[in-house]
């Protein structure tokens, strides 16, 4: 047997509608986005799960709070699973954020890697925190099922840090809509990507919400 971490992003968000910056906001999940956790807890909750790390924000522990609350798993909470801090970005658009910073802008479209929003973070520096949480799981689960709970960029960062893929090119090469989940399997040969942004276990209704 060997270990696969299931990177589950959170479900929708206000700003998963909007296309607003969010990082260290903390919004609640909206109504659709409570029932993609129910739907994820529905359809995974026989699955012998080892252990559930979660990203400390309001929305990853809503995501999260079903599963355990089905199979009685304490979720444990790590800081470096935190989205990408978007600085003086927060909260507004892509059109607010190319009018007042569009240099910072450019540089971060262009390098993502190095360059960060203004007062934000890199992609660099979301690899280095988040890997510290990957190596902690490897380290104590060397077999079965570790479930993740974490954000958009993050997940995204987490997987081409993972797989070999640039840092700067993970809004071109992963997709992670609003509650997909991502496989990876760890063997003798290093990490398997073996499901990427699937989002079969809930229905199309939910799966056809515009913006996610």
């Amino acid at each position: 047997m060997s270990l696969h971490l299931y990177f589950l992003r959170h479900g929708e968000t206000i700003y998963s509608q909007t296309g607003g910056y969010c990082g260290e906001l903390d919004p609640d999940l909206t109504p659709e986005g409570l029932q993609m956790a129910e739907a994820f807890a529905d359809a995974y909750r026989s699955l012998a799960w080892t252990a559930i790390y979660v990203s400390p924000m309001k929305r990853t522990i809503a995501t999260a709070k079903p599963l355990c609350e089905a199979t009685g798993i304490e979720m444990q909470l790590r800081d470096g699973l935190k989205e990408i801090r978007y600085g003086q970005w927060e909260g507004k658009t892509q059109e607010e954020v190319k009018e007042h910073y569009l240099e910072d802008y450019i540089h971060w479209m262009t390098e993502p890697a190095w360059n960060a929003p203004t007062g934000g973070e890199t992609a660099i520096e979301i690899a280095s925190r988040a890997s510290l949480v990957i190596a902690e799981i490897e380290n104590r689960y060397t077999n079965g099922n570790v479930l993740v709970v974490s954000h958009k960029a993050t997940i995204r960062i987490i997987l081409c840090n993972l797989l070999g893929i640039d840092l700067g090119r993970y809004r071109d090469r992963i997709d992670c809509p609003a509650a997909s989940l991502s496989v990876v399997k760890f063997d003798v040969h290093g990490p398997l990507l073996q499901r990427l942004g699937d989002r079969s276990y809930m229905d199309e209704a939910l799966r056809s919400r515009p913006g996610t």
